[in-house]
């Protein structure tokens, strides 16, 4: 499998502006918008050209690329820390129970409560794979890299790592989530809502959003039905987030209701489990068992599959192929796991 994730250029702002354009809405990481993506390049290529030794506002925006005809075929994003130029906001889930002795009844209300509780976390987002490569485990490549790389550059990132999937949109492109609570506050669509704090950010939400807790009785069952639920195009990522520990913690998009997940940043499988491995041989039989790999500081960064022979010293043999993607020679170390 000749694909390999790595650092985005500018060069790629092309294939990157038209996979935006297929996402199809409500993709805030990764909108169709000219200025906004070359800026998201930019401040990307700042966080990849220096060097650091604690957390802070970096983003890191990857690209896969088929490494034989040079395509760019999909795109993932990894935010340092989350809340601190703007703030991180979502909705919390939670229950109030009241009992009333006279009429002899326990009642249980839900709320939606606006918290900032994510702040000082980092995030993976922003993770789109072309519809034409929606095969061969190329989905998970783009997700698990972004692991392996916050396990290379470790004090870059915090001490939780969330991850927030798209919520139900429907045919029309708006969000009955949005339409039932924000839409009523804001004077505009989800769509123009959405397009709005891709490119500004969320402070307008603290400006205007009613701070008090929201009882979801009062809310109509389309906006009920929807919360905490992933878009149909999102099932999978949520079960790949799921496998890496990822739990769902009753916090929801303020946008479209969609589900944020979370999990303590080491105990993130493929970062528990990925081992690091010296190379001490090209294998051009390519013998060895197929698992994902990465190695490289920063913008030398590069994941891909590859086929490896692991001997009892912690040495390894690579095919000639995934050490080409990789960039690494005899002596260099580099992560494996398995699937």
């Amino acid at each position: 499998m000749n694909f390999r994730v790595r650092p985005a250029t500018k060069a790629d702002f092309k294939s990157i502006y038209e996979m935006a354009k297929l996402t199809g809405g409500g993709f805030t990481n990764l909108p169709p918008d000219r200025p906004a993506l070359m800026e998201k390049i930019a401040r990307s290529d700042k966080a990849f050209g220096h060097e650091s030794g604690e957390q802070s506002d970096d983003l890191f925006l990857m690209v896969l690329e088929n490494c034989d005809t040079g395509a760019i075929r999909g795109t993932c994003q990894i935010f340092g820390m989350v809340g601190t130029e703007c703030p991180f906001y979502s909705y919390r889930v939670s229950t109030l129970t009241q009992t009333s002795k006279a009429l002899g009844k326990t009642f249980r209300a839900e709320m939606l409560t606006l918290v900032t509780d994510f702040e000082g976390s980092s995030e993976v987002g922003g993770l789109f794979l072309h519809p034409g490569e929606r095969a061969g485990g190329l989905g998970a490549l783009l997700a698990r890299s972004r692991y392996l790389f916050i396990k290379q550059h470790r004090a870059r990132f915090g001490k939780r790592v969330l991850a927030e999937l798209r919520g139900v949109i429907d045919e029309g492109g708006g969000s009955p989530f949005w339409d039932a609570i924000a839409g009523r506050f804001f004077g505009m669509n989800f769509q123009e809502a959405d397009q709005f704090n891709a490119m500004h950010g969320t402070q307008f939400i603290a400006d205007l959003m009613p701070k008090t807790p929201i009882y979801t009785a009062m809310l109509p069952e389309t906006a009920r039905a929807v919360m905490g639920v992933p878009h149909p195009s999102g099932r999978a990522a949520m079960k790949m987030l799921e496998r890496e520990g990822f739990e769902f913690d009753c916090y929801i998009d303020i946008f479209d209701g969609g589900p944020t997940m979370a999990v303590h940043t080491d105990q993130i499988r493929t970062i528990r489990e990925s081992r690091e491995l010296v190379l001490s041989g090209i294998d051009k039989h390519g013998n060895g068992e197929q698992m994902m790999l990465a190695s490289g500081h920063l913008l030398n960064f590069a994941s891909c599959y590859g086929d490896v022979g692991i001997k009892t010293d912690g040495t390894a043999t690579l095919d000639p192929k995934s050490a080409e993607m990789l960039g690494i020679g005899i002596g260099d170390n580099f992560l494996a796991i398995g699937h």
